[in-house]
């Protein structure tokens, strides 16, 4: 089951998928995930940078970071 695991320590966003990463299903399964959790379309989410790696940097639109970081005390939002 892909989920939300919370915050890392280095404020990361930590999300599991089970998804493979062949052909950027992974990548998929990430993006949908974490717009589950913020109750945003998957068209809202977008990878911006690390598609070929284990750190990715993500854009949510149509969220405010304030509810993000209320949501995740510790998360490194810009």
């Amino acid at each position: 089951m892909d989920r939300v695991d919370g915050v890392g320590p280095s404020g990361e966003l930590l999300v599991r998928v089970r998804a493979a990463p062949a052909g950027g299903a992974a990548n998929t399964a990430l993006l949908r995930a974490i717009a589950a959790v913020c109750d945003v379309a998957p068209s809202r989410v977008s990878l911006l940078r690390g598609a070929a790696g284990r750190r990715k940097i993500v854009a949510i639109s149509g969220i405010r970071a304030t509810v993000l970081t209320q949501r995740w005390p510790d998360l490194i939002v810009s």
